[in-house]
């Protein structure tokens, strides 16, 4: 399966859960992958994996809460692979705490990291994508932008400020064959969920209908459909990834 054959694409937190899923996924349909995170040790291990598949991977260092390194990583990326035509912006944080207790780091650092670094990085590749006339922007949203939750105002506000962006930037790009979706993943086993305690887990899990937690390579699956050419007439959607646990 080579549908994405010739195309590159950058992953950001492609080191481990979503992001490294995503990025062998869209190896193994024939993908270039820009590989992108702070830990080049981790990265270092994906494209092993990848090369070893038969794929093409290359690692760039990038902290996406810091804007000279989301320029300097996108134009390197660009300068290696000559073009990315696939963003996938994943990278994200938490930083828990209810509203009446959250410091304004907290709230500063999570809007920084999860909604300024994807717009930054966008901007930087999007034209590369209208110059090639072909593109596909999939941001990685979360169920709690849709229902909301308690102790996360900061990482669901800004989940749903992404979703925002992802909508505005379909308007923008879509006369250019680029299109920008999200996919808005429920309880996924990642390292991000494991820190749930037994209580968290078992009231998520009550509201999922298929009652059990999805895979990160589940969510990989629906990005790399959104990159594909059968979902070239869909923008400004957002995927539900969730076992029915939001109905929207």
């Amino acid at each position: 399966m080579n549908e994405l054959e010739g195309k590159t694409a950058l992953v950001t937190g492609a080191s481990q859960g979503i992001g490294r899923a995503c990025a062998l996924e869209l190896a193994s349909r024939g993908a270039r992958v820009a590989l992108a995170a702070r830990n080049e040790e981790k990265l270092r291990a994906v494209a092993q994996e990848i090369s070893g598949a038969g794929g093409i991977a290359e690692v760039f260092l990038m902290d996406i809460a810091d804007e000279a390194s989301i320029k300097a990583a996108a134009k390197a990326a660009m300068g290696h692979f000559g073009a990315v035509e696939i963003l996938v912006n994943n990278a994200g944080i938490t930083k828990d705490g209810l509203l009446l207790r959250m410091r304004r780091a907290d709230w500063d650092g999570v809007l920084t990291t999860n909604l300024t670094g994807s717009f930054l990085l966008t901007q930087a590749l999007v034209g590369s994508m209208i110059k090639g006339r072909w593109g596909r922007v999939i941001n990685i949203a979360s169920v709690v932008a849709e229902t909301g939750q308690a102790g996360q105002a900061n990482y669901a506000a800004s989940k749903a400020g992404l979703i925002g962006f992802t909508k505005s930037l379909a308007r923008e790009v879509a006369s250019r064959n680029i299109t920008a979706n999200a996919v808005a993943p429920g309880l996924i086993e990642t390292a991000m969920t494991a820190v749930l305690d037994e209580k968290q887990r078992s009231a998520m899990l009550s509201v999922i209908p298929m009652q059990r937690p999805g895979t990160d390579v589940e969510v990989a699956h629906a990005v790399a459909f959104l990159a594909s050419e059968q979902a070239g007439y869909i923008t400004g959607h957002v995927l539900d990834v969730n076992g029915g646990m939001y109905m929207g």
